[in-house]
């Protein structure tokens, strides 16, 4: 059916008046309207078939009018999603209801490899007696708008999933999950040397660079046997797109990859090729600059899957992406060099391996934050003191961070200076108290008070072990008690009074005695450990039954506790563990005698410890050590107190003690030429390779210890 202008107007004229009658140039304006509009126009008779199309329709479809006109469309364009249009225009047809804002999508004639969407509203056509002559259908190609709209929800999509965490390579899998399959069908992120781990990026060379795969996303699983695994290494020449792209920062665009360009056709590497033979075609290299610093590359690939080829509106969207994701991985990789550096900082000041002695067997464990940081509060120490005692130490700073490392690095090096002076438990952490507060004012006029006031609130548990009496002395300064397990599997936690924490004005921290029998457990633990308990009892009664297995060494005790409880730790909580198996020394290590204050008693004292040296295996050092005792009893003699004993521990060091109940404090000088004596502890300190003094209730002793070649005696074949 047609509609011509003569037609039309003889229609006009017979129903309406003269003065409406249109005019010749009204009718050039209405034909005007139908063949110039940018809206494509259909009309379609009661069987569905085109009527009438105008320049539009021809132009979005691609097809010429004539072929259309007289059929159904989808005879024609089968390209095109048929049954839905044609089932909305029946349906329109039928109620008479119009349908607006309809879209379709295809692929037409005139564009076969590109998808089309196009916005259609139809309505019913009646006559002026109210038959139905037909349906009309406007249809407006809107794809350039539709795609613009796809890429606005993608890139609001990918701010919301890039840069989820801050973790480098991560980051860089979620901008390959973004890109594929809505862009690309292969895309591969690759970064340079150092940027996984926080370094600087390097600057690339002028003879190719070398990249690592960060992160991939294939559409195709068939094609991964042929690429790359992720964290290797590739080189790329410097003819290449991705040197050239990462040498001067600017992207490349490779509509169509040539199999017969130099930098494919006589590259080495075999996946260039298995790429080109699973259909990759287009090729897009964007470079992943974020302040002014090249990261690394973003390579995109189409295949068979998407026939178009990229175009320059791909390449100005994706490097929109690339380069907010840039930022993500900057970061990342910023976050990871800090965190990396506080880590390294923290581990610096905790022991990494426990120095030699023999009183315990001790296993050590620690696990930094999850969350940022990383760094937490947590440390801990041990530390061998003289006599073959050990001290155990283990405290909480409430601190993350570079704070964290800072106050640490205050606290155990006070903790390892007071441990030296052999103080008891209760008069470390009293030292302590008074030494936090000094430090936090010291540092006022320096500006680091804000940094190390968290060591004000700090907690700390500090115990000594003496495996000749097999007594543990401990105190605490705000620290939860240690758990004790006896060789039968008995758990218990330790009767300690648990104070104030530090730097809060205690002026006594109570200390703590118990005798430990030999292959007894002892756990300290920090805070975040008492506070998953605590909240968990079945995690409670899980640890107690750990803890007392007994046949089960430190290490292996260690690394189950910390298996059940880092499930249960927040993430800004770090674990810090020390399990210490106990030991003991009998007589068959440790001989004493009592002496008479008598000077004549010098000479017997140094046969009994040669004697006890023969029974050793310790002749060589008899020379050595009757000097010691000689010297040491002599003191004890002329400027002591009743009761003098004389000890010798042969543990890794031969250890000789002489004790009294004076506290004269003793000192070594250089005496002078002329001076008939002051050379004795001056001989002491020569002769031996550690010599000191420690104090108790009863008075004083005098030790000094010397080297066996590191075998103890239950220890020798």
């Amino acid at each position: 059916m047609d509609f011509p202008a003569e037609a039309s107007a003889r229609s006009w004229s017979a129903n309406t008046p003269e003065r409406l009658m249109p005019r010749e140039e009204d009718l050039a304006i209405l034909d005007a309207l139908f063949t110039q509009s940018p809206i494509g126009v259909a009309v379609y008779d009661t069987r569905l078939r085109l009527v009438r199309a105008n320049p539009a329709l021809e132009r979005i479809h691609g097809v010429p009018n004539d072929r259309l006109l007289g059929h159904r469309i989808g005879t024609v364009l089968s390209a095109l999603d048929v049954t839905g249009i044609e089932s909305r225009l029946a349906t329109v047809l039928e109620t008479g209801l119009p349908v607006v804002g309809t879209e379709h999508r295809g692929r037409t004639p005139a564009d076969p490899g590109r998808d089309h969407v196009w916005m259609t509203s139809s309505f019913v056509l009646t006559g002026p007696d109210g038959r139905r002559l037909g349906v009309t259908d406007l249809i407006i190609d809107v794809t350039d708008r539709h795609r613009a709209r796809e890429r606005l929800v993608l890139l609001d999509e990918a701010t919301a999933r890039i840069g989820s965490t801050l973790d480098v390579t991560r980051t860089a899998q979620e901008l390959a999950d973004v890109l594929v399959p809505r862009l690309a069908d292969l895309v591969s992120i690759e970064l340079l040397d150092g940027v996984v781990t926080g370094e600087e990026a390097p600057p690339s060379g002028a003879d190719g660079v070398t990249l690592h795969l960060a992160a991939r996303k294939v559409s195709q699983p068939g094609i991964t046997d042929k690429l790359r695994l992720v964290g290797e290494a590739q080189d790329f020449p410097a003819d290449t797109p991705h040197a050239q792209a990462l040498a001067d920062g600017q992207p490349r665009l490779l509509p169509v990859v040539d199999p017969d360009v130099d930098w494919v056709r006589n590259s080495p590497d075999p996946r260039v090729q298995a790429l080109l033979t699973h259909g990759v075609h287009s090729l897009m290299v964007v470079p992943l600059r974020a302040r002014d610093t090249v990261l690394g590359l973003a390579h995109l690939y189409r295949t068979a899957a998407q026939p178009d080829a990229f175009e320059p509106d791909d390449l100005v969207y994706v490097q929109e992406l690339v380069a907010r994701a840039a930022v993500c991985v900057d970061n990342a990789r910023r976050y990871t060099r800090e965190r990396t550096a506080a880590i390294t900082l923290q581990q610096s000041m905790l022991p990494r391996s426990v120095p030699e002695q023999c009183a315990v067997e001790v296993a050590h464990h620690y696990r930094p934050a999850r969350a940022h940081p990383g760094v937490g509060g947590s440390w801990f120490d041990v530390i061998p003191l003289s006599g073959a005692r050990v001290a155990l130490t283990l405290g909480d700073i409430p601190a993350t961070g570079v704070e964290a490392s800072a106050c640490m690095g205050q606290i155990c090096s006070a903790v390892r200076t007071l441990a030296q002076l052999d103080l008891a438990p209760d008069e470390v952490l009293a030292r302590l108290d008074d030494i936090v507060p000094r430090l936090v004012e010291r540092e006022h006029t320096a500006g680091f008070a804000p940094i190390l006031e968290k060591l004000v609130g700090a907690t700390c548990l500090y115990a000594v072990y003496d495996p000749v009496s097999r007594h543990c002395v401990m105190a605490s300064a705000g620290h939860p008690p240690p758990v004790v397990a006896d060789p039968a599997g008995q758990v218990h936690f330790a009767n300690l009074p648990s104070n104030q924490p530090l730097g809060q004005g205690d002026a006594v921290f109570e200390p703590y005695t118990i005798e430990l029998a030999e292959g007894s457990t002892l756990a300290l633990y920090a805070q975040s450990v008492l506070a998953a308990r605590n909240a968990d009892q079945t995690l409670h009664e899980r640890l107690c039954a750990i803890i007392g297995q007994s046949g089960r060494s430190p290490n292996e005790i260690g690394q189950a506790v910390a298996t059940a409880v880092i499930p249960h730790l927040a993430a800004e909580d770090d674990l810090a563990l020390l399990v210490a198996r106990t030991r003991s020394l009998d007589s068959v290590h440790v001989a004493t005698w009592d002496l008479p204050c008598d000077p004549a008693a010098v000479a017997s004292t140094r046969s009994l410890a040669t004697r006890q040296l023969d029974q050793w295996g310790l002749e060589h050092l008899a020379f050595t050590t009757e000097l010691i005792v000689s010297e040491l009893v002599t003191n004890a003699i002329r400027y002591g107190s009743p009761p003098i004993r004389l000890r010798l521990i042969r543990d890794r060091m031969l250890i000789c003690e002489v004790s009294d109940a004076s506290s004269t404090s003793p000192h070594i000088r250089r005496a002078a030429t002329i001076d008939e004596g002051g050379r004795g502890l001056f001989l002491v300190a020569q002769c031996s390779h550690r010599w000191g003094s420690r104090y108790d209730a009863t008075g004083k002793t005098i030790w000094a210890e010397q080297p066996t070649d590191g075998i103890p005696l239950s220890m020798e074949p």
